[in-house]
């Protein structure tokens, strides 16, 4: 509880009502999504935390046996014509683009024992994955003894988002320094086949931009288990993240998620509610994020030992969540605004080449053991290496180094370092392509979160929803008379 006692003071009453709008009529009314969303305890019955190869989509919770079947429906798509238009949208098939590097190494099955016989996966793995492909053990979870490679298959976003990328990229402005303008972005990839001056900065945009979740409308339930470096266990956690996309969304309301919106240039908002350890239950943060780069993002954080709702700075953005090796400019690996005045990046492109990058299918597990990850599959991506180094010494990072998948925009792992230039902190994200829907989601799968300084490290498992919120579910109003 630290990081709140230095948050400033609260907002009025009248101003959070003021964030609060009536939602729009929709063609199709969606499901509340507290009527098909699982409980902890639903997910613990499905895959427990460790030693437990199952997969949750072999049962209850599988995707179309929880979705009502109106809304399972209505966000499926005919896969081959999401191939043709995605690879339309972004000129090349993945397959196409790998197995140029070390082509002595085919899909199989490997162990760490491997890495001598083929040195050349230190070329084919990105460096901290490599560090990684080795039995279990101090200081750090989530090292992998043995894994599979898979053939590469070609990834693909849904229809709308490939067709709203069709119609809106040619609409888009950037200023004199690269920047997106914000109001001429209406949907899709901004930037689907970025190039010259400012294609880093691009590429980056499309990830501030990016189509993870459907859409940004999600219902997410996390499990948290933090280990010190003997992999001791010294936390124990979990939250329900509800979001919702308000801007360039494929799914009804199309586009602006309402007038308010579109007036003040909304980008996207959640609700984060920590239902553990015990003493941080009834912890909830809201985050409201805006399009323009100069428009500082709304951030507030529920206190129920204060019962009141505090704003947080730009500089409160920089504290560790709680239990956790990430700040809140960490969450989904990279949340921070793309800003030419706070705390803005001097971006380039390191590599345009392929690495071998983790894909999964449900039955990947966390031994307790050690701590080490099993049923892992890798496949080689074609990935874009994006720097960006920090121009204000003022922030917690000196630079970020992102590794990006090249077909999709989608970031596979984000490597922080402190401004000592020290490796500081490394967030290594776990998502599942789903293919009738052209979705990628975190539906479970793991994320690693370490910190190279403190020794420290979380393995998060993940779950998720599709879940259409009205605006009142993301934000804080309803704290203020339920606790």
């Amino acid at each position: 509880m630290k990081c709140f006692q230095r948050l400033i003071a609260c907002f009025a009453i009248g101003l959070l009502a003021g964030l609060s709008l009536q939602t729009v009529a929709l063609a199709w009314d969606p499901p509340d999504p507290r009527t098909y969303m699982p409980t902890f305890a639903d997910l613990e019955k499905a895959k427990k935390f460790y030693d437990d190869p199952r997969s949750v989509f072999a049962g209850p919770l599988s995707l179309k046996n929880r979705l009502p079947k109106e809304l399972y429906e209505k966000l499926i798509f005919p896969v081959e014509e999401m191939k043709k238009e995605w690879a339309e949208v972004v000129g090349f098939k993945a397959p196409d683009l790998v197995g140029k590097k070390c082509p002595d190494i085919k899909p199989g099955k490997y162990t760490y024992k491997d890495l001598e016989k083929y040195p050349c996966f230190k070329e084919l793995f990105p460096p901290e994955t490599y560090s990684r492909i080795k039995p279990g053990g101090p200081p750090f979870a989530g090292n992998i003894p043995e894994f599979e490679i898979v053939p590469t298959q070609q990834f693909y976003h849904s229809l709308p988002v490939a067709r709203m990328t069709k119609e809106n990229a040619s609409k888009v402005k950037s200023d004199a320094k690269g920047y997106l303008v914000g109001q001429t972005w209406e949907g899709g990839y901004p930037f689907p086949r970025p190039s010259g001056q400012y294609k880093a900065l691009q590429i980056m945009n499309n990830v501030e931009k990016r189509y993870f979740g459907w859409d940004g409308s999600f219902v997410l339930l996390e499990e948290t288990g933090g280990y010190r470096k003997d992999l001791s266990v010294d936390f124990e956690g979990s939250d329900l993240v509800r979001h919702l996309k308000l801007a360039g969304r494929s799914y009804e309301p199309y586009g602006w998620f309402d007038e308010r919106a579109k007036k003040r240039g909304e980008q996207r908002g959640f609700v984060m509610d920590f239902k553990g350890p015990r003493d941080y239950v009834g912890t909830a943060m809201s985050a409201l994020y805006y399009q323009e780069p100069s428009k500082s993002d709304l951030l507030m954080v529920y206190v129920p030992q204060l019962r009141r709702i505090r704003m947080l700075t730009s500089t409160d953005a920089q504290d560790p969540i709680q239990g956790q090796d990430l700040i809140y400019d960490d969450n989904e690996g990279f949340l921070q605004k793309l800003s030419p005045t706070t705390f803005p990046y001097k971006w380039e492109v390191l590599e345009d080449t392929e690495y071998l990058t983790q894909v999964f299918d449900g039955t990947e597990y966390l031994a307790r053991k050690g701590l080490e990850f099993r049923n892992v599959k890798f496949m080689r991506r074609p990935i874009y290496v994006v720097q960006g180094k920090q121009q204000d010494p003022n922030y917690v990072y000196s630079k970020r180094v992102f590794y990006i998948d090249k077909e999709t925009f989608t970031h596979e792992t984000v490597l922080n370092y402190d401004q000592k230039g020290r490796l500081y902190r490394s967030v290594t994200i776990g998502k599942r392509f789903e293919p009738n829907m052209g979705v990628f989601h975190m539906s479970g799968t793991y994320w690693l979160l370490k910190d190279h300084v403190d020794l420290h490290s979380n393995v998060i498992f993940e779950y998720q929803l599709p879940a259409f919120w009205k605006r009142k579910d993301v934000t804080l109003e309803q704290y203020l008379g339920a606790k």
